[in-house]
């Protein structure tokens, strides 16, 4: 079983074998916006040393159909059965709600039908607020998510792969907690939801958006100036989507979107002086690949 972000949790030990047929995998076939709540729910099953016999009994679902479900090879799921099994298994209702309707729009469903599998359950849509915590710590990195965002997507995605991240994170807010750094936990959250939102080329995001709304780019006044620092921009972003995961992050926080070293550190959740050496290895990398001939692959991470 996958994530959509690496935790930083050490992985639990074995947990006790249970009676009936194993949970398989969620199909390879299920989009970014599904896996958002139907990832958190199978760890929420998995914990709860529930079986899907028993699961079925309480939720009104038939064992095939259950299972099904918690791998997405059935049709899209209407919000009723979603919330009781939600409940069954004591998941924050709200933010499942929102990623749960993300997807269904994803998916092609039509605002009646969200609207009408929602008809036995909408007290479960209520604006329930997050925990304290959660919500100091979104008011804390928030704008920095978004300027992080914006380097990859538009306004709409952007907006989108944001409110989906503190989503994610209330589901796994317990989690969270317990992570060596929560900062690094949302950190990774973040990243895998902006990155399954991001266009790829030969398996790099792309920066492309980006050298339109630069610093420089805005200073501009020519149109040949301006046409300049575009090329300029674009030749610069197709390198740096070349650095390992760690490197690219660093630069785009610091370059882009213009945040100081110690802003980076706490955003990232990690020390100070490995920022800085992220840093230098990037910039090292990009110096060569942009003044030098070109060389085949990326940088080393």
């Amino acid at each position: 079983m996958t994530t959509p972000f690496e935790s930083p949790v050490p992985a639990p030990g074995p947990a006790q074998a249970r009676p009936g047929c194993k949970l398989g995998p969620i199909a390879d076939c299920v989009g970014s916006s599904h896996r958002a709540w139907l990832e958190p729910m199978r760890e929420s099953y998995f914990a709860s040393g529930r079986t899907l016999s028993h699961l079925s009994g309480r939720v009104l679902l038939a064992k095939s159909k259950l299972s099904e479900l918690l791998r997405g090879v059935a049709l899209y799921p209407r919000w009723e059965v979603i919330h009781r099994l939600s409940t069954e298994l004591n998941m924050p209702t709200w933010p499942l709600y929102r990623l749960w309707r993300q997807a269904a729009l994803d998916a092609q469903k039509t605002r009646e039908w969200i609207d009408r599998s929602t008809e036995k359950a909408t007290l479960a849509t209520a604006n329930l607020k997050p925990p304290l915590e959660h919500g100091a710590l979104r008011q804390m990195v928030e704008m920095d998510y978004l300027r992080y965002a914006q380097v990859f997507l538009f306004d709409d995605p952007r907006d989108a792969a944001v409110a989906d991240t503190f989503d994610i994170l209330w589901l796994y807010w317990n989690e969270a907690l317990a992570s060596p750094d929560i900062r690094r936990y949302a950190w990774n959250i973040l990243r895998a939801t902006v990155m399954s939102k991001t266009p790829h080329m030969d398996g790099r995001p792309e920066l492309g958006p980006a050298a339109f709304d630069t610093v420089a780019l805005r200073s501009r006044t020519s149109d040949t100036d301006r046409m300049a620092q575009v090329a300029e921009s674009l030749e610069l972003f197709k390198a740096i989507s070349k650095l390992p995961d760690a490197q690219l992050d660093v630069m785009v926080l610091r370059h882009l979107c213009g945040l100081p070293p110690a802003r980076v550190s706490a955003l990232l959740g990690v020390p100070l002086a490995a920022v800085l050496s992220d840093e230098r290895h990037a910039v090292r990398y990009l110096e060569r690949a942009i003044y030098l001939p070109p060389e085949t692959g990326g940088p080393t991470p």
